[in-house]
């Protein structure tokens, strides 16, 4: 009787199942992710490098210059660039 009950029991398979599930969308998302990850990193990086140029207050350096984020520029006065 216990040997009919073990082999006609589901509940272990079930979890096989759910298991191979869960492994199959961990490595879609680590593939997604290794793909992903350079393009992100290089785009980061990007970010960063045009960031580093930029001043708070307005622009590079202390009149200003080209870009900024507030009212810098070309000689600290708007100008060319800006993000606002």
């Amino acid at each position: 009787m216990r040997a009919n009950t073990f082999l006609n029991a589901e509940g272990g398979a079930t979890a096989i199942e759910y298991g191979l599930i869960a492994s199959l969308i961990a490595v879609a998302i680590i593939g997604s992710v290794s793909l992903l990850g350079t393009r992100v990193s290089t785009t980061f990086n990007t970010i960063t490098g045009a960031l580093s140029f930029v001043d708070v207050a307005g622009g590079a350096g202390a009149s200003g210059g080209a870009g900024g984020f507030g009212s810098g520029g070309a000689g600290g006065s708007g100008g060319a660039g800006g993000f606002f």
